[in-house]
């Protein structure tokens, strides 16, 4: 059974994140997407409501987890017995830091592969900083985020 960990801040969750997420669970038996709950990142949403922000969006998910957690990735991925960790990948900003964390997490965890996904078109320009400053100048995020999270964001900006 192949199991992955999809991790991340998520603040807040785009479709970028969802067609990641859809993708991965359609290429592994289970995926537990593991929303960080970190401290020295503010965030528009606490770790909670990111996780129920998630769970509404995906519910049609059935080999797909979704939990809160704090430390090193690779830990949390050791505890849920997943042997991949999946990241997503919009532009070569992106590739440069995640191969370093992919060969990072690599050297701390031998066993747990990084399986990359490419961004699909209509979302490799989505970013979660973009939605926030969208919402904090007054703008739709309608067409770039979940139904659910553009209600949740209403009012946030």
């Amino acid at each position: 059974m192949s199991t992955a960990l999809y991790p991340g801040t998520f603040d807040p969750v785009t479709n970028g994140h969802m067609d990641i997420l859809r993708r991965g669970a359609g290429l592994f038996d289970t995926v537990g997407l593991a929303v960080g709950a970190r401290v020295d990142k503010k965030t528009p949403f606490t770790a909670e409501e990111r996780v129920a922000l998630f769970r509404a969006c995906a519910p049609d998910l059935a080999n797909v987890s979704v939990e809160p957690f704090t430390g090193l990735v690779v830990d949390f991925a050791r505890k849920k017995g997943a042997t991949a960790l999946l990241r997503g990948i919009r532009n070569p900003g992106d590739y440069q830091y995640e191969a370093q964390m992919a060969v990072t997490n690599a050297r701390l965890a031998p066993g747990i592969e990084t399986v990359f996904l490419v961004a699909a078109a209509e979302h490799a320009f989505l970013s979660s900083t973009l939605i926030k400053e969208i919402v904090q100048a007054g703008g739709s995020v309608a067409d770039f985020v979940p139904p659910e999270v553009a209600k949740a964001l209403a009012g946030r900006g």
